[in-house]
């Protein structure tokens, strides 16, 4: 008697913590955090750094071959955000997107640069003058070539222009179809060392190294909190990956699939640190927007300061003993 007293008790406590626990019932589901990416980019660097365990919310990783295609699934309300440079911000924030940039980082501009064959004539980029050089629309590639060529008294319609993505602009290089092909790492790295190519023109005074987290109005409406971790938790990775810069670059090889002595050579090369998104910083995508407007590829002016979203918190640091 007393046992069966004890079970209808105990049903009834179960049911009653139901009603007047909804939670029980029903749980709340976890934030899905849809993330644009590059090769060798964020997803790397995160695992790497083990910052992708224990994670509150849920991530699904889109990878692209280059900004453009990220650019347009941010337009298309594909991904929540991305990584992304910024000439490709630029442009796809002149075709209407809604999306601001939210975090920032600086790299070191060599790596984006304008190839050529190891046995390649060419010393200077006025040498590319009626010459073929294929590289991404509107990427940062394309933004370098012009600047190359603008410091050489040069425009675009002095040489051929071949938008194809890496993959297949590596390719024509390789077998003679194009003359030169502007890329950025870690297409660089890969092709210097593997034997590919060579360096002509270094991003270096060119570009400003500059590269953005840009995050879709919605995301930045719905998903503010888990955009502010996922922040914090690169900024971390990314010191960590100097702590930890062999361990890094062996890893970082595994994953993306690339020889660990180019893995290791576009990591240390481009050095990059994340900074607060300072006035200096949209004073500089201002003169990136403005130069692209003076080579015709943007329609009309675009003011930049509304294309930021500066009330993210920044966690960032220069790790000790590493000068950036």
């Amino acid at each position: 008697m007393q046992r069966r007293q004890f079970q209808q008790l105990l049903t009834s406590a179960v049911t009653a913590a139901a009603f007047l626990s909804p939670v029980l019932v029903h749980a709340q589901p976890r934030v899905l955090l849809r993330a644009g990416d590059q090769k060798g980019g964020l997803q790397a660097l995160l695992d790497a750094a083990g910052e992708l365990k224990n994670l509150p919310y849920d991530i699904k990783w889109s990878e692209f071959p280059a900004a453009a295609p990220l650019a347009e699934a941010l337009n298309a309300n594909a991904v929540d955000f991305g990584t992304i440079g910024d000439a490709p911000l630029l442009f796809t924030l002149a075709a209407g997107s809604k999306v601001k940039a939210f975090a920032a980082n600086r790299s070191d501009a060599y790596g984006t640069a304008i190839l050529v064959r190891p046995d390649s004539s060419f010393k200077t980029a006025a040498d590319l003058k009626g010459k073929s050089i294929a590289t991404n629309r509107g990427s940062i590639g394309h933004f370098v070539t012009l600047k190359a060529l603008a410091s050489v008294g040069l425009k675009a319609d002095d040489v051929q222009l071949r938008f194809i993505p890496p993959a297949d602009a590596k390719l024509a290089l390789t077998q003679g179809a194009v003359d030169a092909w502007a890329t950025w790492e870690p297409y660089t790295a890969l092709a210097e060392t593997g034997g590919h190519a060579k360096v002509l023109v270094n991003g270096r005074g060119l570009w400003s190294g500059l590269g953005f987290l840009a995050a879709t109005e919605q995301a930045l409406t719905e998903k503010r909190a888990v955009l502010q971790d996922f922040k914090n938790r690169v900024e971390r990775a990314q010191l960590w990956s100097y702590q930890h810069s062999q361990e890094f670059g062996a890893t970082l090889a595994s994953i993306i699939g690339i020889p660990a002595s180019a893995a290791q050579l576009q990591f240390e090369r481009r050095a990059t640190r994340w900074q607060p998104i300072s006035a200096e910083i949209i004073a500089e995508q201002q003169r990136t927007a403005d130069f692209y407007l003076a080579a015709g590829l943007l329609k009309q002016r675009l003011d930049v300061q509304a294309t930021f979203d500066t009330s993210f918190i920044s966690t960032s640091a220069v790790p000790a003993g590493k000068s950036l």
